[in-house]
């Protein structure tokens, strides 16, 4: 397919998943928040069958809300589903999985130093991890287990453990990151379509029967849909991914993922906490914390070579300039050359001195500190050339 119709259908798809993203998320963080904040109704009000109320002021009014316990008096006309955010959102993700990692699993998916994959053994393996975690997940969630909150959570975060280890093993770190979130997004929306809706479809039905509704399905909805609110963050962080590489390129970028994973979903614990009048302040602390030391200890090395070899010889701008233009001009120029690429990234241009002096700190973190690119390494840039580069960025960048 032509690489500019790729890049627009990319832009619309990216453009849509994020608009259907915040709506279905921003729905998920009300719902929450507001189950969590519903106060003990007056008497009147627990005679109707309510369970509890909420009083808030938004846009210029005052909202009177109410919960019931199960069925309400009378079903009203008009019953307002929320299904079709979290639908959209995941056909709109897989649609740009397969534009940008399965269409370009050359490019993105695949990484040799990896994994010597081919396309569709890439492609196979990223839908097996998604249909597998799904599967996995609503097994353990329809198990015996599923009564035992603290081994359910053990459970899942071995599987989180395993996932994250073996995609980061097989596919480039981008593209593993990537897969990570999807598979949690597909049990998310697993979680909507398998359990959610049909126990509000069970309610609704048992209601217009003038049945009383089973408690179960209630009780089942609302566990995954607690789930659901602490994925929220770590997928939201795993879509943003691929725009820090530190995190991604790390030798245990395996490990980099588990841990923002468990720190924004301690983070969201804090809010949920908050809903309900508990204030944990050392929740939100820990999680500042924890990501700072996150970012000291995956910090990139200094500028003294490693054990065993020596300092990166002295090289001069026009030697620097010569190698960078080599290994990255096919893509960052005026008119690349790379077959996938036909606009330099970003709008980054090394074309003379002047650019690549413009651009020094943003070279320095992604050729020499994470070294993700050259992208994907298809220049061939060397470890050699690399030192090279971050010891006359670190000098100075001299002109001459």
């Amino acid at each position: 397919m032509d690489a500019y119709i790729v890049e627009w259908l990319s832009l619309i798809f990216r453009w849509l998943h994020l608009i259907t993203g915040v709506a279905w998320i921003g729905a998920s963080f009300y719902f929450m928040w507001l189950d969590n904040s519903l106060e003990e109704p007056p008497q009147w009000k627990k005679d109707k069958g309510i369970k509890g109320d909420l009083w808030a002021i938004h846009g210029g009014g005052v909202y009177e809300v109410a919960k019931y316990h199960n069925e309400p008096e009378q079903m009203p006309d008009t019953l307002h589903w929320f299904k079709w955010e979290a639908y959209s959102t995941w056909l709109t993700g897989m649609v740009l999985l397969t534009l940008i990692y399965y269409l370009g699993a050359e490019s993105y998916l695949i990484d040799r130093r990896v994994a010597d994959l081919t396309q569709w053994q890439a492609i196979a393996i990223g839908l097996g991890f998604l249909v597998g975690g799904w599967v996995v997940y609503e097994g353990l969630c329809r198990s015996p287990l599923a009564k035992k909150g603290f081994a359910v959570s053990a459970v899942l975060i071995l599987l989180a453990v395993a996932a994250s280890y073996g995609l980061t093993h097989l596919f480039s770190g981008r593209g593993a990151y990537i897969h990570m979130g999807a598979m949690i997004g597909t049990i998310m929306v697993g979680n909507v379509f398998r359990v959610i809706m049909p126990s509000q479809r069970a309610l609704v039905a048992a209601i217009e029967k003038g049945e009383q509704p089973d408690p179960g399905w209630g009780a089942r909805a609302k566990l995954h849909s607690t789930h659901n609110t602490y994925l929220t963050l770590p997928v939201l962080f795993i879509m943003i991914s691929a725009h820090y590489p530190m995190t991604y390129t790390h030798q245990y970028n395996w490990l980099v993922l588990l841990a923002i994973i468990a720190i924004t979903a301690v983070a969201r614990q804090y809010f949920v906490l908050k809903h309900k009048q508990v204030s944990k302040p050392q929740l939100l602390v820990g999680a500042g914390l924890a990501t700072i030391v996150l970012a000291v200890v995956i910090a990139p090395p200094s500028a003294k070579p490693v054990s065993g070899e020596g300092e990166a010889a002295p090289i001069a701008a026009d030697q620097a300039l010569g190698i960078i233009q080599q290994r990255c001009g096919s893509c960052h120029s005026a008119a690349p050359t790379d077959e996938v690429f036909t606009v330099a990234p970003g709008g980054v241009t090394f074309d003379d001195l002047d650019e690549v002096l413009r651009w020094a700190p943003r070279i320095k973190a992604r050729t020499v500190d994470a070294t993700d690119m050259p992208f994907m390494n298809k220049t061939g840039m060397t470890r050699q050339e690399r030192r090279q580069i971050g010891a006359w960025i670190a000098a100075g960048t001299p002109g001459g």
